[in-house]
């Protein structure tokens, strides 16, 4: 798991007035003049390029501190920071000397977090949300994405619920368009939004090349799916916000999280949707990251995956007779049935991935999805049985 905030050891001359700095980094010494200018540098070696805004050091190579350019701004680093690397992008926040990793050019998991607000309260929500204003984020997010390479093959927009305040994110979509035409986007959304027809529309009509918005549907119950995310009318409005999608021609993504509420009528959701709703792009099928309200519920929503794993068999299989794009993320290899295997991905962010000490042996751990870092550190089935 990777540490992408915290304490900075040392912070020298970083202008006070500002009280977060986004800044890029850079590994490149032999960069134009007028582009170091906008830029920190990640000092490796005692030749030191002059000109950079800003400039990094590990722990581990403090000392290098001693040969840099009379009067520049520098920070040094915990040595849990030494993943950082060129094109990365940082917030260095000069009030409380802290560092967060906002961007990383060379990970396949770059989501971008618009706002803690949501209007569901689900029972398992891993980032439970927050009622404080926090619009400042969406200014940062602003300033973030003309600052993202250009060949960045994928980025998430997530929360909370990212469209809270709607018009601010339809201009953040927007900007992203215009800064990055060529990378895919994945949204997280609940999808009630989305069943106002004309906040439908504008999305639409952003026409991102490469779009696809994950929305979560619990059961087919609307009782059930309703408790679960703790909001009376969210399945109506969920549904007619998947629908207004796809009648726009947009990518919708349905996400389902399995737990002890949700797997009692798995199957009969997988039936509802390859009935009602054939045109989705795709279905995952996912399991619980202990986090948030995950663990303060966890009497109420665990249920080990052995126990379900014929379940979720029978679950995959009725999406994939109707010819439905299925996935099945956050899970180990171990724990589901050889039938569910083709449809298996390798689905948890890097930064928050790990193995159970049981698999230190396993011979298909580079198959394998492993865990949430959470998870092993907050229980995990005792069933696990390494190849």
């Amino acid at each position: 798991m990777l540490k992408l905030s915290g304490k900075i050891i040392r912070i020298h001359a970083v202008d006070v007035s500002n009280e977060r700095t986004l800044i890029k980094v850079s590994t490149n010494r032999d960069l134009p003049a007028v582009l170091r200018k906008e830029l920190a540098y990640l000092i490796s070696d005692c030749e030191i390029p002059t000109g950079f805004a800003h400039y990094l050091l590990l722990e581990k190579n403090q000392l290098l501190a001693e040969e840099l350019p009379a009067g520049s701004d520098f920070s040094i680093l915990p040595n849990d920071y030494d993943y950082i690397g060129d094109k990365d992008v940082i917030r260095l926040s000069s009030d409380r000397q802290s560092i967060r990793v906002l961007f990383r050019a060379t990970s396949p998991n770059n989501s971008i977090l618009l706002t803690e607000q949501c209007n569901n309260y689900c029972l398992m929500c891993s980032q439970p949300p927050k009622t404080a204003d926090d619009s400042w984020i969406l200014d940062e997010v602003e300033s973030l994405i003309p600052l993202i390479p250009k060949e960045t093959r994928e980025l998430g927009f997530t929360g909370g619920e990212p469209t809270t305040n709607p018009d601010r994110f339809l201009k953040i979509i927007s900007l992203t368009k215009s800064y990055l035409p060529r990378t895919a986007i994945h949204i997280l959304s609940n999808g009630r939004s989305f069943k106002n027809s004309n906040f439908a529309e504008k999305y639409a009509a952003i026409n991102l090349p490469d779009a696809m918005v994950g929305i979560p549907i619990y059961s087919d119950d609307p009782t059930l799916h309703d408790y679960i995310v703790q909001a009376r009318g969210a399945f109506d409005e969920t549904i007619q916000g998947i629908l207004n999608l796809k009648q726009l021609g947009q990518r919708v993504e349905i996400r389902v999280v399995i737990h002890k509420l949700s797997v009692q009528r798995l199957p009969e959701l997988c039936e509802f949707i390859a009935r009602n709703l054939l045109f989705v792009d795709q279905v995952a099928l996912m399991g619980l990251e202990m986090m948030g309200f995950t663990r303060a519920n966890l009497d109420e929503l665990w249920i080990d995956p052995i126990e379900y794993k014929d379940i979720l068999s029978k679950s995959v299989s009725i999406l994939a007779q109707y010819g439905i794009n299925v996935s099945v993320y956050n899970h180990q290899l171990c724990l589901v049935n050889p039938d569910v295997v083709p449809y298996y991905k390798k689905s948890i962010s890097d930064w928050k991935n790990e193995y159970a000490p049981e698999c230190h042996t396993c011979k298909k751990r580079r198959e394998c999805g492993g865990f949430f870092a959470s998870g092993v550190k907050f229980g995990y089935s005792k069933q696990l049985s390494p190849f």
